[in-house]
């Protein structure tokens, strides 16, 4: 079993909403970063959403700041992203991330100690 499970991937409208969810087992969820990020066809993996595990605290990335808003559960040992005003440029497969106490705003890849196996979002014109 994957330690980290997504959901909530679709199609949709420019301008429409979704919301991924990611559920974890078999971590000490509280104890992670926990992150989102994605990667277009043809494109590298960048980073879109984090939020920290001591505070709480979250950054995102330019392209998405305003529209997306990480949460997370620590009960459900779930991290959410919800996606609004969502271009076709958002198009892509988001992966979740997790990283062992993870410090700072904006998550690296190169940190992270789990991934989810990815959910596709598409966005059309």
């Amino acid at each position: 079993q994957v330690p980290l499970l997504e959901s909530g991937g679709g199609s949709v409208q420019a301008g429409g909403s979704l919301r991924l969810s990611c559920a974890a087992s078999r971590l000490r969820f509280s104890r992670y970063t926990m992150g989102w990020f994605r990667q277009a066809p043809g494109k590298e993996r960048e980073f879109v959403a984090s939020i920290n595990w001591q505070d709480q605290s979250t950054g995102y990335a330019d392209s998405v700041s305003g529209r997306f808003t990480i949460s997370r559960d620590n009960a459900k040992a779930t991290v959410y992203l919800q996606m609004n005003r969502l271009r076709p440029e958002d198009t892509a497969v988001y992966y979740c991330a997790a990283d062992l106490r993870g410090s700072g705003i904006k998550m690296s890849s190169d940190a992270c100690d789990y991934w989810g196996q990815g959910t596709q979002v598409t966005v059309s014109a």
